[in-house]
């Protein structure tokens, strides 16, 4: 697993150091900071731009890249020990999904749990998350049906968002939530929404079609955290 740029470079170095296998290093950097990579790994490889452009596939690497230990998806009990959860059903856009992941750290989720999708690449992630994912446990649960109906049976109250629902300033929220949101082409799985104990949205006040995925779980994560 490759990570790149300046800041989740020494994120991962200061808070991760265990998890470095390989520095490249495509500039120079202070003696300092040289001496900390080498005290996490004696393979510091210097590679010039093109070489680091590859690594990075064509990203903003900053001259900084490492290969790491790859991140793993957590298991479906660490998620039902947690008292918030966001659920993601059918979302394959990594970038949204990192952001929602950043979000969801950012307001308490205690996971995301990414469902109707048999697989999704972790890598890109960690960028788009800000790193929140090493932080924050990720479940992969395809079949998102029977997720649904194990969360319920431990306490879970599951609420969705889909623009027919009550605005979410009038919900109260229970103590064991899920937040289910749904793909930006279609929404929550017609088979999963029947699920939903209660489906929320977001009024505003101008007329719009909708806001981002990522931008509605912000929202709503909000709402969940703060009242």
């Amino acid at each position: 697993m490759i990570i790149y740029g300046k800041q989740l470079f020494l994120y991962v170095l200061k808070n991760y150091p265990d998890r470095f296998k390989t520095v490249y290093l495509a500039k120079e950097c202070d003696k300092k900071l040289f001496s900390t990579i080498a005290n996490v790994t004696s393979t510091i490889v210097r590679v010039d731009n093109q070489k680091a452009q590859s690594l990075a596939r064509g990203g903003n690497h900053q001259g900084f890249l490492a290969e790491i230990e790859p991140l793993r998806y957590s298991d479906f009990s660490v998620a039902k020990e947690g008292k918030f959860l966001v659920i993601l059903n059918e979302l394959t856009d990594v970038g949204n999904i990192g952001a929602i992941a950043r979000t969801a750290y950012a307001f308490g989720a205690d996971a995301l749990i990414v469902s109707g999708v048999k697989s999704l690449d972790l890598e890109p992630m960690i960028r788009t998350s800000s790193a929140a994912i090493f932080e924050l446990p990720v479940v992969l649960y395809p079949n998102a049906l029977d997720m649904v109906n194990e969360l319920k049976q431990i306490g879970f109250t599951i609420y969705g968002a889909d623009m027919d629902g009550q605005s979410v300033s009038q919900i109260k929220f229970d103590d064991k939530v899920a937040l289910v949101m749904g793909s930006e082409g279609t929404g929550i799985n017609k088979k999963v929404k029947e699920k939903l104990d209660k489906i929320v949205s977001i009024k505003m006040a101008r007329a719009f079609d909708s806001l981002n995925v990522s931008a509605a779980t912000a929202v709503i994560c909000d709402r969940i955290a703060n009242g």
